[in-house]
């Protein structure tokens, strides 16, 4: 087990269940409603998961290969993304289902999930198999398929400030290594 595909795993599932709503006669505004509110709970619970258990483990790793500056980046770009995730979530939710209107909001969250996963893809994902071992990434995947386990009902959406997020996360690194670390040169953005 890798947490690397454990991400992969529910990208998959996500855009299967985007693609799932794109099949539906827009009559069936229960069935709409269902499949929206799994995936709506589900990308929820990913972002979450990923900020508990993937971004601080990214950021330790890039940091212990002097590569902080990069994975710097790549976290601010994730949390700034979960964030426009969950804010097309909230628009999605302002509209009655099954509406023009509704559709253009579930497209435009399926958009900019789509931009997400594909550059933490390309980017985050790759740079963790580089940066981390089998070990490490199997004892991250046991704590992430477990913490989504544990909150399968669904997390309460809260935006974060992405460079808070990173230097909070920084700190308890530079807390928990007692200062061995040589923590990365986060701009202001």
């Amino acid at each position: 087990m890798d947490i690397t595909e454990l991400i992969l795993d529910d990208h998959h599932e996500q855009r299967r269940l985007f693609a799932i709503l794109e099949q539906i006669d827009r009559a069936e505004t229960g069935v709409l409603s269902a499949i929206w509110d799994r995936l709506a709970a589900f990308l929820e619970l990913h972002a979450q998961a990923e900020e508990e258990i993937f971004y601080p483990a990214l950021l330790q790793a890039g940091i212990a290969a002097r590569r902080a500056a990069g994975v710097e980046d790549e976290t601010l770009d994730a949390i700034h993304d979960h964030n426009e995730i969950r804010d097309a979530i909230a628009e999605v939710a302002r509209h009655q289902v099954g509406t023009d209107d509704w559709y253009a909001a579930v497209a435009a969250a399926n958009l900019a999930n789509s931009d997400h996963m594909a550059e933490e893809e390309r980017e985050g994902l790759t740079d963790f198999r580089r940066l981390t071992g089998l070990p490490r990434r199997h004892q991250l995947a046991v704590a992430f398929a477990a913490y989504e386990a544990r909150n399968y009902a669904g997390v309460q959406p809260v935006d974060k400030d992405p460079v808070g997020y990173v230097r909070a996360e920084e700190k308890k690194l530079r807390t928990a290594a007692s200062g061995s670390l040589s923590v990365g040169t986060l701009k202001r953005h």
